[in-house]
């Protein structure tokens, strides 16, 4: 069965740049064109959902530099998503997770424009993690639940593992991760999230991954048996 939901985390951008000889921070273009392209290959696999882990709130402490360049890349893609018929025509819906004021008031404003715009769609969904970090996260939600109880909305006795993801920035789960650029750990991506999930380790960078790669992915996540912990 094709996973319903993937989720990949962005690496190897910087890397490939340095491989082609070329300026690092035109990895991470060649990055933001590989999300376009993978989108429509996931689609025609038949993946409904997709969480792209973009920019943890680590990367947000890289030098002054390269963040100005992330974001006048969010900038661009955030303008094209904007324009772009197919979202809606596709029905996709698309969100933003993390913890998104620590990022520029107009990007946040482009985001919440986005999200609104297709909060009614449901055919698939495009989840971006960015400013995001899994134990930032999970002490977010801590502090929804204490705040909640404290205003007495909230009985604590009430959370347990099926309530408690209600409080997440999201609470979908992937079926299967994938992580380009040869290392081996998720790098505090959706910690809560990903406890059942089927990893899956590819040594090409991101700008590399073909639509073959995803295909082998999935061939290989079909083949594994899937238990829950049972």
């Amino acid at each position: 069965m094709v996973p319903k939901h993937v989720a990949i985390i962005l690496d190897g951008n910087r890397r490939f740049a340095k491989k082609k000889g070329i300026n690092p921070l035109k990895g991470h273009e060649y990055g933001a064109k590989k999300v376009v392209e993978v989108l429509e290959w996931l689609k025609e696999l038949g993946v409904k959902e997709v969480t792209f882990y973009a920019l943890s709130t680590e990367n947000l402490k890289r030098t002054g530099v390269e963040v100005a360049a992330l974001m006048v890349l969010f900038r661009k893609g955030l303008e094209a998503w904007k324009k772009d018929k197919r979202i809606a025509q596709n029905g996709v819906r698309v969100r933003f997770i993390g913890r998104l004021g620590m990022l520029p008031n107009d990007i946040q404003k482009s985001m919440n424009e986005i999200m609104d715009g297709t909060r009614n769609h449901s055919n698939y969904t495009v989840n971006f993690a960015i400013a995001y970090g899994g134990k930032a996260e999970i002490v977010d939600a801590v502090r929804k639940i204490v705040a909640a109880a404290k205003r007495g909305e909230l009985d604590e006795k009430s959370i347990d593992e099926s309530t408690f993801p209600s409080y997440l920035y999201m609470a979908d789960e992937p079926d299967l991760l994938i992580r380009p650029g040869g290392e081996k750990r998720i790098s505090n991506f959706l910690l809560w999230q990903l406890a059942y999930a089927e990893f899956i380790f590819l040594d090409k960078l991101w700008p590399e991954i073909t639509r073959q790669d995803l295909v082998d992915c999935i061939a290989e996540y079909e083949k594994r048996d899937k238990r829950m912990g049972r």
